[in-house]
């Protein structure tokens, strides 16, 4: 049930493998994937996202941040919208009834401070909608997150619970769902004498197998795997892990690539060429006022989506530097 959430809102998320909550970056739109990252640098940042997929669907995103140093806080909030379209309606017999117009989308609003000198905690309240013609259902859910960071060894660690929650209306002859909780734990680290860092995040930590256990569509489509062999036990602990490396270069220009072992072993199909299953890239120009960045990320037989972003600032330049 309102899976929509899983999607990546951000460019640099997307290129980061779509699961990342420790990246060292000042890009609000990672803030709203993790409260904790919502931090007073970004301040008047406002994150504008286009992302065009098969079949006419649409996303659009939209968030920025405010920081009061009379509460010592910072603030965030946004909206990711999902339209796919008008769809034709028909009855049993074929019968044409007129077309409806599906959309999922989440609000929410996030608060951030800091503790001590290195800590930062922060929370995400959002209300969830999911309208698809005579099924509608929405829900409210909390994210709450915690981050480390330490700006001299410049590492990061984060710790995110992720979509605890309730659904409020239940689609149109469905009992109550659970909402799409995840549990992660994510690391980054940046080189102090290069231009590179590197993140690991763990996802799922809650539920240790996460593979698709339809068995008739294993055994259909050569998926089966014996339950006591090693290669299988190893599988189902990397689909919880995201890598990813980015690489800065001339200070102005961000290059990402990660790999989702997760999506690269779910999309792929036995007996053909998989190629980029799994793998996202990016790349980002860090301007000022003004950040570009483009993510593509690739799934199943070699299809992929483009996602293009925009972070403006619309006041005065962040507070200081990350």
């Amino acid at each position: 049930m309102f899976n929509f959430l899983r999607f990546p809102n951000t460019p640099q998320l997307t290129a980061l493998g779509g699961v990342n909550i420790s990246n060292i970056s000042n890009d609000v739109g990672l803030s709203f994937n993790n409260p904790s990252q919502l931090r007073p640098e970004m301040h008047g940042q406002a994150n504008f996202v286009f992302n065009s997929m098969y079949a006419s669907i649409n996303n659009y995103h939209l968030s920025g941040a405010y920081h009061s140093e009379k509460l010592k806080t910072s603030f965030g909030g946004g909206v990711n919208y999902f339209d796919y379209g008008n769809i034709l309606q028909t009855d049993a017999a074929g019968n044409t009834l007129g077309d409806f117009h599906p959309n999922d989308y989440v609000v929410q609003i996030s608060a951030s401070r800091r503790y001590m000198e290195k800590w930062f905690y922060g929370a995400t309240f959002k209300f969830i909608n999911s309208n698809y013609g005579l099924y509608r259902s929405n829900g409210i859910a909390l994210d709450i997150g915690a981050s480390y960071y330490d700006s001299t060894s410049l590492l990061q660690l984060s710790l995110l619970m992720k979509n605890m929650g309730m659904q409020l209306k239940q689609y149109e002859g469905t009992a109550s769902d659970e909402m799409p909780f995840d549990l992660q734990l994510g690391i980054t680290k940046r080189l102090k004498k290069a231009p590179i860092q590197f993140s690991l995040t763990a996802h799922h930590l809650h539920q240790f197998d996460i593979r698709y256990n339809d068995t008739t569509f294993n055994n259909e489509n050569e998926f089966e795997q014996s339950n006591k062999s090693s290669s299988y036990t190893i599988d189902k602990i990397f689909r919880h892990f995201v890598f990813a490396t980015q690489f800065y270069i001339a200070e102005k220009i961000e290059l990402t690539a990660a790999y989702n072992h997760l999506r690269r072993s779910e999309l792929n199909i036995p007996g053909t060429s998989n190629g980029l299953n799994g793998f996202s890239l990016g790349v980002g120009v860090l301007l000022n006022k003004l950040q570009i960045r483009y993510a593509r990320g690739y799934y199943q037989n070699n299809t992929a989506y483009n996602q293009f972003g925009l972070n403006v600032q619309l006041n005065e330049i962040g507070r200081k530097k990350l």
